[in-house]
């Protein structure tokens, strides 16, 4: 069963043909009423590829070709970003993750894992609606962004969770735990600054960092320690942070 999008190619075709051959007999009799049919008959196949072939590609091939790439592009896009926050998702994240853990090895350098977890915002939800959690996430992946350097990366996994992956920090471990603080602190700044949306709502949150460099742990097992350092800081109190050891 042919689709709507085959049906209209089909008629671009044949009416390209038709109109370039139309086009054709009319030139053949007015110009060259005198050829032979043998000899017509060839100039009319050599006109018609010649005079419809760019009119098919430009009409029919290249916008499918178009339509197409976009379609591919649209697809892996959504395959490795949170629909809602457009930050990266859990594939993204782990693809990255593969990528950076062999480089701070190789260079002798250090990196770090935050898992960011807002508190208290399951009532803002529930309460509030979820019209106003996605805003309400949605400028948290906004601060997000503007609190990291343009080579690390932030990513959400779900609810309220969000991951940010700092990437070659620093050769000596204690000066890199002390960027990574840094940099953790001033996404907590940026969550705790109030916000606007019908009402004013105030978030804070308790994060979770995973050093990164000292050997070759699984991807699982990072986001495993990141997630327990995290819990540790939620257990502290809201708007805390624990480096796993």
């Amino acid at each position: 069963m042919q689709t709507p999008a085959v049906k209209i190619v089909i008629l671009r075709i044949t009416f390209i043909i038709g109109m370039v051959e139309l086009f054709i007999m009319l030139l053949l009799g007015h110009l060259y009423h005198d050829l032979d049919s043998f000899k017509q008959a060839i100039l009319d196949a050599v006109l018609l590829v010649v005079m419809s072939t760019p009119k098919i590609y430009l009409w029919v091939i290249r916008p499918y070709v178009l339509a197409r790439d976009e379609a591919v592009a649209k697809i892996t896009y959504m395959a490795f970003h949170d629909p809602l926050t457009q930050l990266a998702n859990r594939n993204l994240l782990s693809q990255y993750l593969e990528k950076i853990l062999p480089t701070l090895d190789r260079h002798q350098l250090y990196g770090a894992l935050l898992m960011i977890d807002l508190d208290d915002f399951k009532p803002i939800n529930d309460i509030s609606g979820h019209d106003v959690g996605d805003s309400i996430l949605l400028e948290v992946a906004i601060r997000l962004q503007a609190s990291i350097r343009s080579e690390d990366i932030a990513g959400r996994l779900g609810g309220d969770e969000f991951v940010v992956i700092l990437s070659l920090l620093n050769a000596d471990k204690q000066a890199a735990r002390n960027e990574a603080l840094s940099i953790a602190g001033r996404i907590q700044a940026a969550l705790k600054e109030p916000i606007e949306h019908r009402e004013t709502y105030q978030l804070s949150g308790s994060i979770g960092i995973r050093m990164l460099g000292d050997e070759m742990a699984s991807i699982e097992t990072v986001l495993k320690e990141a997630d327990i350092a995290m819990y540790r800081a939620k257990q502290a109190g809201k708007g805390n942070m624990v480096v796993f050891e």
